[in-house]
C-alpha cells in the first residue's frame, strides 16, 4: 500500500483552496449565514497541540455547515494587544511591535499548514489602530450613557507583572503567570454599570428553553441579585462610632446570629492604625491566600 506524502498532498490542495478563494464568505442572500468563531490565539510565537485541537474542532464545524449549504463566515484574529506583550519585550529587550508582529506571521504560517477553512481576508489583531480605534468609540459611546465609571476598590495585584488578576487567577495566594505572591491593593479603576441589567438578564433566563436547569441556576447565582435589607448594629464602646450597617437577606434569622464580622478596609479600622497587631494582621489579610 502506497504511503499517504502529506507534504505533497496537502500543499497542493492548500494551495488550490488559497487560490481560488475556497473559504472566503461571499454575500449570497440565497443562502443562510453561519458564523464560525474561535477564541482568538495570544501570539506567543508558537502553535501548540492546544490550539491544534481548539481549531481543528471549530473547523469541523466550520466545514460541516459548508456542506450542508451555508454560507459560512470563519475568520481569525490574534489577541494581541496586553500585558503579555509588554512583559515579553521587557525581557528580551525588544520592541513589542516587533515581536508580536514576527509571531503572528509565523503562527499564521503554521495554521495555514494545518489546511483550516478559514477566511484570512477577514483576519484582524488587537493592536492594531484599525481595530482598537471602534473599542475606544465604544467606550466613549459607553460613558456618554453612564454605563461606565470610576471608582477605587480592592484588586487582586501580581508586584512582578504589574498587573491587576481575576480570583480564578491567584493559585494558592500566587500569580498565575510569575508565581509572585498576590498583595490586596486600592486602585482606581473603571467599572461596566452591569447590575442596571440584572432584572432583564434574569427575566430573559425564562426564555431558554432548551438550557439546562443547572446552567440557568448557574446564570442567576452569577448575576447574583439578591432581596433584602439594611440592619443597624449599636456599637457599645469609646469608638467614636454609633453603628454598623449591615445587608441581610434573611433579617428573620438575626436573633441568633453569634458575631458580626467586618473586613480590615472597614472604616472602623481607622481607629486601630497605632495597634501593631491589627496593623500585621491587615498585611497578612492583603496577602491573598485563595486558592
Amino acid at each position: 500500500m502506497e504511503r499517504y506524502n502529506f507534504k505533497l498532498v496537502e500543499n497542493k490542495w492548500q494551495k488550490i483552496w488559497e487560490n481560488k478563494n475556497t473559504f472566503s464568505s461571499k454575500i449570497d442572500k440565497t443562502k443562510k449565514k453561519f458564523y464560525c468563531l474561535e477564541m482568538f490565539p495570544y501570539p506567543s510565537g508558537k502553535i501548540h497541540m492546544g490550539h491544534v485541537r481548539n481549531y481543528t474542532i471549530g473547523d469541523v464545524l466550520a466545514r460541516y455547515k459548508s456542506l450542508q449549504g451555508y454560507n459560512v463566515l470563519h475568520p481569525m484574529g490574534w489577541d494581541s494587544f496586553g500585558m503579555p506583550a509588554e512583559n515579553a519585550a521587557k525581557q528580551n529587550k525588544l520592541d513589542p511591535k516587533n515581536w508580536t508582529e514576527k509571531n503572528i506571521s509565523n503562527m499564521k504560517t503554521q495554521l495555514k499548514k494545518l489546511g483550516l477553512s478559514i477566511d484570512w481576508d477577514r483576519e484582524i489583531s488587537t493592536c492594531t489602530e484599525d481595530y482598537y480605534k471602534h473599542q475606544q468609540k465604544f467606550f466613549l459611546e459607553l460613558y456618554k450613557k453612564k454605563l461606565v465609571y470610576r471608582k477605587e476598590n480592592y484588586v487582586n495585584w501580581d508586584p512582578v507583572d504589574e498587573t491587576v488578576l481575576a480570583n480564578e487567577q491567584v493559585i494558592d495566594g500566587k500569580g498565575w503567570r510569575s508565581g509572585a505572591i498576590v498583595e490586596r491593593k486600592k486602585l482606581s479603576q473603571w467599572f461596566f454599570n452591569i447590575s442596571k441589567f440584572s432584572q432583564e438578564l434574569l427575566d430573559g433566563l425564562n426564555d431558554l428553553n432548551q438550557w439546562p436547569n443547572k446552567v440557568k441556576t448557574m446564570q442567576k447565582n452569577w448575576i447574583g441579585k439578591s432581596f433584602g435589607c439594611e440592619i443597624d448594629f449599636k456599637i457599645e464602646g469609646d469608638l467614636p462610632i454609633n453603628n454598623i450597617k449591615c445587608f441581610t437577606t434573611r433579617p428573620d434569622t438575626l436573633f441568633g446570629f453569634s458575631f458580626l464580622a467586618l473586613s480590615v478596609d472597614h472604616e472602623v479600622s481607622k481607629f486601630y492604625k497605632d495597634d501593631k497587631n491589627f496593623q500585621k494582621f491587615k498585611i497578612d489579610c492583603s496577602k491573598n491566600r485563595n486558592n
